[in-house]
């Protein structure tokens, strides 16, 4: 009796959640970002959203929750009601890293349902061009010729712990200085203040095309057209685990899987389109990650993974 009952609950709800799908969306959907207004997440969902609005009729209706290594947006993610209309664009950190770097999370960052990966960024590891070198190796060298004068920076706990690995495997010679955000970080290499800098591509192209910046390889394992003489990681030799760094859409633990489907197939749609992959990720040093929900849940648990063995060698404890 009790597994027939449970099988007429199972039926009942699968049917109520593929009835609650062929009418959704019929309001606007509340999407929570972990960047502030203008950040990378935000301006992309916007534009996002006027493409699922032509195909839907509802408008996405952005919320940005900064703040707090993304937890304040995740948490809240975690805590809205299950019914589709709200959903969080969040970024790799919060979801893979943040457990083994907080001792306590303010939410299960494993009970979130993965709808999309939408985008990898592409990182690089930049100098300022006053420093005359062009591989990683002229740069350790250059360190070790100038000893307790270089610093670098990075928002990226793996690259932190690749910078590690090259002070103690090659004898180089640098610090890591305080991450405050990708404009700051910029004008700091430019201004050789900070001269090496592991950053997203999209905010230094520019200074490479000028010649400000040297591009020594690109980090995360992921060729770009911008760059295509830049080696990646895997050509330098590097075995560790690359920077992961995708943002992807997520809702409310316990959203029906119908929902979650619809909205994963509309913003496939959306993305696959040419001239709207091509303006809003290409040409924004970004790279396209489309996959179904199964998918994306199984890159997150193996990211994960790799996530907890990057702090263990670390060596950081967790705050």
């Amino acid at each position: 009796m009790k597994k027939c009952a449970a099988a007429v609950v199972l039926a009942i709800a699968l049917f109520a959640g593929g009835a609650a799908a062929q009418d959704y969306p019929s309001r606007p959907i509340h999407v929570l970002t972990t960047s502030s207004a203008g950040g990378l997440s935000d301006i992309f969902m916007r534009v996002l959203g006027e493409e699922l609005q032509k195909r839907t009729g509802q408008p996405l209706i952005i919320e940005n929750r900064p703040g707090a290594a993304g937890n304040i947006a995740t948490r809240a993610c975690t805590e809205a009601a299950p019914d589709g209309y709200t959903i969080c664009i969040i970024m790799a950190d919060a979801l893979i890293y943040n457990q083994f770097l907080f001792k306590k999370l303010p939410y299960d960052p494993e009970k979130l349902t993965p709808i999309i990966n939408l985008f990898h960024l592409i990182q690089v590891l930049v100098v300022n061009s006053d420093l005359k070198v062009k591989t990683v190796d002229e740069l350790v060298a250059a360190s070790k010729a100038k000893a307790g004068t270089f610093n670098y920076l990075t928002a990226s706990l793996p690259l932190a712990v690749y910078m590690d690995s090259l002070k103690r495997d090659k004898g180089a010679d640098w610090v890591r200085v305080p991450f405050k955000g990708g404009g700051e970080a910029t004008n700091a290499i430019l201004s050789g203040t900070t001269p090496i800098g592991l950053i997203g591509l999209g905010n230094v192209l520019s200074q490479i095309e000028g010649g400000k910046m040297t591009a020594l390889v690109l980090t995360n394992n992921i060729r770009s057209p911008q760059l295509p003489n830049v080696p990646i990681f895997t050509d330098i030799g590097y075995k560790g685990a690359p920077s992961q760094t995708w943002y992807g859409l997520f809702a409310p633990p316990g959203t029906p899987k119908p929902i979650i489907d619809k909205l994963n197939a509309e913003v496939t749609r959306a993305m696959n389109h040419p001239e709207f992959r091509d303006k809003y990720i290409i040409a924004r040093s970004m790279v396209p990650a489309i996959n179904t929900p199964e998918q994306f849940a199984q890159q997150i648990k193996a990211d994960r993974a790799a996530a907890e063995q990057v702090v263990k060698e670390s060596g950081l404890q967790p705050q």
